[in-house]
């Protein structure tokens, strides 16, 4: 029974590390991301997203209002295809 528990232990500490491993590679990749997002900001801004045919943009008197639908539906197709691809 003790061999067991050793094991076990020895089996849960070795994906408690690798959890750990994944998110830290996670928050590593997503703030490299991020800091890459930010020098590029100037040419970023350029790209039409945001203002695409479709995308809902109401405006009235002391109101205003805009929801890119088209361009949430462009950016989860592009985020959709890149994982997938990713993940072969």
């Amino acid at each position: 029974m003790l061999v067991q528990t050793r094991y076990a232990d020895k089996v849960f500490s070795r994906q408690r590390a690798l959890g750990v491993f994944a998110m830290q590679l996670i928050l590593l990749v997503s703030g490299l991301i991020l800091i890459a997002a930010g020098l590029g900001w100037r040419w970023l801004a350029r790209i039409p997203f945001g203002h695409l045919p479709g995308d809902i943009h109401i405006v009235r008197q002391g109101f205003s209002f805009h929801f890119p639908i088209v361009t949430c539906i462009v950016i989860s197709i592009a985020l959709s295809i890149l994982i997938w691809l990713l993940r072969r």
